[in-house]
């Protein structure tokens, strides 16, 4: 996501003329994007998408366990 927000700065730079990214090369300006679409396919392929999207789910699941419990006044006993 960084990359797509950096490519984005550096395409409206470019595009605008602003500063010395007005002087780089087209290649230049659009390597974050192509930098994106790699980071997207590796954390596809790994799988490191699907974990990040099952953490938040448990994350999700336990919090409402806990909501529950408390609104019906179980709580953890310590030993």
């Amino acid at each position: 996501m960084y990359f797509l927000g950096i490519g984005l700065v550096f395409l409206a730079m470019w595009y605008l003329e602003i500063g010395p990214v007005a002087e780089w090369p087209w290649y230049v300006v659009f390597a974050p994007f192509a930098l994106a679409v790699l980071w997207w396919w590796w954390a596809d392929w790994t799988g490191y998408t699907k974990k990040k999207a099952v953490e938040r789910e448990n994350a999700k699941k336990k919090a409402r366990i806990e909501k529950s419990r408390e609104a019906m006044g179980i709580t953890k006993k310590k030993r």
